[in-house]
């Protein structure tokens, strides 16, 4: 991957202000990507950009490979004429501040149904030849998943495992007969797929034309209640009824002293290996339609994974499993050419792992809040950084910079005011520039920190089941003092076009 000396933003589009409840791909989105421009920022991260399933987590989606409905901007459809004014006023008064999920749930695919009745009566050509070169794309996964979410629906959102064994099992009839009876809901489903794709391939031709890169994720592993598992079954360990005889999760480790127990299914990689990598090779190359670069989470499963039964409580006893990292990345390259990642390289990190990484030059990750316990030598600290690294304040999955440094010991917060050089008083600004000034060729933050707030801004608790990935911007929050904060930074340490320089009113000190 060849990209020069740049900075981001994480912030997923869930995150962006607007009135109907939860950020999506419309206006506020557009304004956003201005925003990072006018900072001097070249990156925007995301987090998966699926549908979301249990919790609400994109890293649980029922598909690796559609969008997320509930991304529709309705003023995108509004302008369309897909939506009549009268379709929005039921709107509920949202909070602003954070996702209420269950609200937006219902409302928004209410708003989705009507865009689609509106869509069947209207006479709107350009849109329907659209829609129908959108079917006719050859998505291998379209057909599936757009089944697979009608019975869902029609199952009371149950899980697959659940379902009538004829269709749990994928028997030929029965999938015809369903496809017959629930040919209506399919054709809703992939209607909200279309939607998606199209409000989102026109916002990143909208960024890639102004030189702005977006970041994607790839979660190793994908959710058990997904159609990719259930029209895919023989590539994961399952007994004869659907459910996993093995699942992911990780040891005990910084976040949790019983590990996490995440549940996914594990892959048969041998089983993989044998139609050389085909079905993880189309996932990649599908979200390479929709982002410039990749990070690849829990990239360390891709050299060996823990292990857990089925049927366990914890992820305290497991065992490690090789997994064959290097033959798929050699066929991932032959495929692609280049390999356009990021390697998520945290957690327990052991040779073979740092081998694989290195053997493909990938960059790996450098996270500075957890720098401030080991002493001088930790890698985390920016002294200790390589070139080829993307360092972090902290990302979706981290206390925000503000939120550690209030709930850390004594010892750490005093390590941390000494290293950084600061009184204290702002340290989100501090970890920040310490990033910005290291010598890694990509330094991103939260938008949290940039922002300096604590710990009710912070995204995800991992091993917290509910509760989390609700937090959203408020419109005040696009400042024009806090763009040229950034911008400042950018141009000091050489992260931007140094035909940007400094605009004469930008506050001096970022600390």
């Amino acid at each position: 991957m060849k990209l020069k000396r740049s900075s981001g933003i994480i912030l997923h589009p869930t995150s962006l202000p607007g009135p109907y409840g939860i950020g999506d791909l419309g206006p506020e989105a557009y304004r956003w990507i201005d925003f990072l421009l006018d900072a001097g920022c070249a990156l925007w991260q995301v987090l998966p950009l699926g549908p979301t399933g249990y919790g609400d987590s994109p890293y649980q989606c029922f598909s690796a490979f559609a969008g997320n409905p509930l991304l529709i901007s309705p003023q995108i459809l509004l302008s369309e004429d897909l939506l009549h004014p009268n379709d929005l006023v039921d709107a509920p008064k949202f909070p602003m501040d954070y996702v209420d999920y269950g609200a937006v749930i219902d409302w928004k695919l209410e708003v989705l149904d009507r865009a689609f009745i509106r869509f069947q009566q209207s006479a709107l050509i350009d849109i329907q030849a659209e829609f129908t070169n959108f079917l006719n794309a050859g998505q291998d996964w379209l057909d599936d998943f757009t089944l697979f979410m009608a019975l869902k629906e029609a199952h009371g959102g149950a899980p697959w495992m659940s379902w009538e064994q004829e269709l749990r099992d994928r028997k030929p009839q029965a999938l015809i007969a369903a496809r017959q009876k629930f040919e209506t809901a399919i054709q809703r489903q992939a209607f909200c797929q279309f939607l998606f794709t199209r409000q989102w391939r026109e916002l990143r031709y909208f960024a890639r034309d102004r030189g702005l890169q977006i970041i994607g994720d790839v979660p190793i592993f994908v959710a058990h209640d997904s159609s990719d598992v259930w029209a895919n079954p023989d590539l994961f360990f399952l007994d004869k009824t659907g459910h996993p005889t093995v699942i992911a999760g990780v040891p005990p480790d910084y976040f949790s002293t019983t590990g996490q127990l995440w549940g996914n299914p594990l892959y048969r990689w041998d089983v993989l290996k044998e139609s050389n990598f085909k079905w993880w090779i189309d996932r990649i190359k599908s979200v390479l339609e929709m982002v410039d670069i990749i990070r690849l989470d829990h990239f360390r499963g891709f050299a060996g994974y823990w292990e857990i039964s089925g049927n366990a409580k914890t992820a305290e006893k497991g065992r490690w499993v090789t997994a064959p990292g290097t033959d798929f990345f050699e066929i991932l390259k032959d495929s692609l050419e280049e390999l356009p990642f990021i390697a998520e390289d945290l957690g327990v990190i052991t040779p073979d792992v740092v081998e694989l990484r290195a053997h493909f030059g990938l960059p790996g990750m450098r996270i500075l809040q957890f720098g401030f316990e080991g002493g001088p030598q930790d890698p985390f600290l920016p002294h200790n950084y390589p070139v080829n690294c993307v360092v972090y304040t902290g990302t979706h999955d981290n206390d925000t910079a503000r939120g550690w440094y209030e709930r850390v010991a004594q010892h750490s917060r005093k390590f941390c005011r000494c290293y950084l050089d600061i009184d204290g008083s702002n340290v989100a600004w501090g970890m920040i520039r310490a990033c910005w000034a290291s010598i890694a060729f990509l330094s991103l933050a939260p938008m949290q920190d940039f922002l300096d707030l604590g710990n009710e801004a912070r995204m995800n608790y991992p091993g917290n089941p509910s509760g989390n990935w609700k937090w959203r911007m408020l419109d005040d929050d696009f400042d024009s003092q806090l763009r040229k904060k950034i911008k400042e930074i950018n141009f000091l340490y050489s992260r931007t076009d140094p035909k940007m320089g400094i605009e004469e009113n930008t506050q001096k000190s970022t600390q």
